[in-house]
């Protein structure tokens, strides 16, 4: 996907969402040829020329400026995420190296991190929400990245392609889609990368509910949630989720998903994890059956 066609898909899916009673215009007499606002309509709520905002739907602009950027963002009604979104999508260049296929390494001394949460399931994200690595706790609540194929170890293609999570999030929809809408964000920053572009094609035909969320072009940074699980062991968990970004690794995160002291939700998972965690007796792999995945 090329830089323009990511600006004009944007803006356009944007721009057909926001009515002219929305944002202040009187609606117009008859039926409208478009959906949401006109071209004109959004060039005149953020003081620019049409044949200015057509250019930059267009991702002919050049040199955008932060007050324009801002302008076109109150017409179109962006959020921040949908903003900074934007104002990565009209960039001049993409990042250096963005369009690598090779999939991120994980420092060793993330790896010795994620070793050492023994009570706090983890995992490593790449950019393009490859799973790189994850430690025992995750395996027994979510996955083993290393029990899939390498193609299939990306957290989205999981989310919106394997019953086993639809079936082990309460509130799988909103998961799945604030996952891809975080992808989203790294469109925007290399919007020129071929991994996302590839990624993208396979699962907007494999996964009718991704095709539809990104389609959406919904932005989204979620650096926290709750998640609802039933998990096929231990049932009913309530967890909190932190998303730390690591400095000094380009676009790795860590996924920590962790539960109120005291309670329920605790209790079930100090049971899921001295189950499969180190210690005397069979080993994780035989004391703890991982949650069989289900295929067609």
């Amino acid at each position: 996907m090329g830089r323009d066609l990511a600006v004009r898909d944007f803006l356009r899916v944007r721009r057909s969402t926001v009515r002219p009673e929305d944002v202040g215009l009187p609606p117009a007499p008859g039926p409208r040829r478009v959906d949401g606002l006109r071209r004109e309509e959004v060039a005149s709520l953020a003081g620019v020329s049409v044949a200015y905002y057509t250019r930059l739907e267009q991702g002919r602009a050049m040199n955008v400026s932060e007050s324009v950027l801002r302008a076109v963002g109150a017409a179109l009604r962006l959020d921040e995420d949908e903003l900074d979104h934007l104002r990565d999508l009209v960039g001049t260049t993409a990042r250096p190296g963005g369009t690598s296929q090779e999939v991120p390494r994980v420092r060793p001394g993330v790896h010795r991190l994620l070793d050492a949460m023994t009570g706090v399931p983890a995992l490593a994200l790449g950019p393009r929400s490859e799973v790189l690595a994850a430690n025992a706790p995750a395996r027994a609540l979510l996955l083993d990245p290393q029990a899939l194929p390498a193609k299939e170890r990306n957290w989205v293609r999981w989310l919106c392609t394997d019953p086993a999570a639809r079936s082990l999030f309460l509130d799988w929809e909103d998961v799945a889609s604030d996952a891809v809408a975080g992808l989203h964000r790294h469109v925007g920053r290399d919007a020129c990368d071929r991994a996302v572009a590839e990624l993208v094609g396979e699962l907007s035909v494999v996964s009718a509910d991704f095709a539809r969320w990104w389609a959406s072009q919904r932005v989204r940074t979620r650096d926290h949630a709750t998640h609802r699980l039933q998990h096929p062991l231990v049932g009913r968990l309530d967890l909190d989720v932190e998303t730390l970004h690591l400095p000094g690794a380009r676009e790795q995160t860590l996924l920590t998903w962790t539960a109120e002291p005291g309670g329920a939700s605790a209790e079930a998972l100090g049971l899921l994890l001295s189950w499969a965690g180190p210690g005397p007796g069979p080993g994780p792999e035989r004391a703890l059956p991982a949650p069989q995945r289900a295929r067609d």
